[in-house]
């Protein structure tokens, strides 16, 4: 996916979850953010941000935040996408590629079924599967994590995914780690036990849980290569992640 006319700014501060305060070209100007998660980790004050003008000039704001260069104590920064619009129109791309199904497969968006309405319907081979979609942008030390707050639609969409499963039909959920440098993936049940305690219970089911790690530029975003999985409770991941 490619974004176009970006700038490069500095972060200041974010007032609320849809506004961030930035300076670029020495003035200060107000950006949509085009993710209501906390985020507190990427967005520190000075940081580099990236940003996409938008089209419609009758906006409040002219431009949304996309990008952060997140600062790493000893390391490089790491270059985040921290759009959380992108990651379905990233797997689109993906899917149509053959990459998970064949290149024959149809591919429908947005499809309703039981009490919630999937990102994706595909049908292929004769087999119609379900997969939702799960940006992660929380990284800790090389480890991805899911949520970065509290999620009762997520969690409705791991119940219904077991439900469709046992009634018959493929299941998926991907987690789409919108950076690179990312060893392993781990459900946050510091955040959210219950989010983590649906997710242990849909592997258990036969629910396909996938993650993949991104290619991000200021400019792209697509999804690169498969990250492993770990959804063991962990002892420690409060230490590791407060």
């Amino acid at each position: 996916m490619l974004y176009r006319r970006i700038r490069k700014a500095e972060f200041i501060e974010r007032p609320n979850r849809f506004i961030a305060r930035v300076r670029i070209d020495g003035r200060m100007e107000e950006v949509h953010v085009k993710n209501t998660g906390r985020c507190r980790e990427l967005l520190a004050k000075g940081c580099t941000v990236y940003l996409e003008k938008s089209d419609n000039p009758a906006r409040r704001t002219e431009y949304d935040l996309v990008a952060v260069e997140k600062v790493r104590s000893g390391k490089a920064n790491l270059l985040v996408n921290m759009d959380s619009q992108i990651p379905n129109a990233a797997v689109e791309e993906w899917l149509r590629r053959g990459e998970l199904f064949s290149a024959d497969a149809v591919i429908k968006r947005e499809y309703t079924y039981g009490a919630s309405r999937f990102d994706f319907c595909i049908e292929d081979n004769g087999r119609i599967s379900f997969l939702e979609v799960k940006g992660v942008t929380l990284e800790y030390d090389g480890v991805a994590f899911f949520p970065d707050a509290p999620t009762e639609r997520g969690l409705k969409h791991i119940n219904e995914l077991i439900k469709a499963h046992r009634a018959g039909f493929g299941a998926y959920v991907l987690f789409v780690i919108q950076m690179k440098d990312i060893s392993e993936f781990r459900p946050n049940d510091v955040t959210h036990k219950a989010f983590g305690d649906a997710l242990r219970r849909a592997q258990t089911e036969g629910v396909e849980l996938l993650a993949y790690d991104c290619i991000v530029t200021p400019e792209s975003i697509a999804i690169d290569k498969p990250v492993r999985i770990i959804t063991e409770r962990c002892d420690e991941l409060e230490k590791i992640i407060m």
